[in-house]
């Protein structure tokens, strides 16, 4: 851990850029994983990791939130299901984005919603906006 921040990169699953806490997902996984697995090598590897980075993220001033994040445990999780091609992580998290969405357009849908039309702006707009601050 120390010669991963030694070198100017973070230690992965740790930190969250809005949660100041340990990211519910983790716990929620977690506590699956106590129930479903509690023998996995990686699910108790996982636990002595949670048990150790904190404290060295706090004691390095490396991190506003030291405590883990989905990706500190869902590998576990996937791995033990039998994805073992860590490459389709980061499409099965866009595609669970992609189902929320969906899911609320439907909702919008069904409950007579107004669209949504979030402002654009074009690249000289912006530019003139931020000119005007200085």
């Amino acid at each position: 851990v120390w010669s991963t921040l030694k070198s100017g990169q973070v230690v992965p699953g740790y930190g969250h850029a809005v949660l100041r806490k340990t990211d519910p997902r983790y716990t929620a996984q977690r506590e699956f994983a106590l129930k479903h697995l509690p023998d996995n090598p990686l699910f108790k590897l996982v636990g002595q990791i949670y048990n150790i980075v904190p404290g060295i993220l706090l004691e390095a001033g490396k991190a506003k939130n030291p405590w883990p994040n989905v990706d500190a445990h869902s590998g576990v999780l996937l791995t033990h299901y039998g994805l073992h091609q860590m490459q389709f992580y980061t499409v099965l998290f866009g595609v669970s984005r992609a189902f929320g969405v969906a899911s609320q357009l439907i909702w919008d849908r069904a409950l007579g919603a107004p669209l949504e039309r979030p402002k654009s702006y074009s690249s000289e707009a912006i530019q003139k906006m931020f000119k005007d601050r200085s």
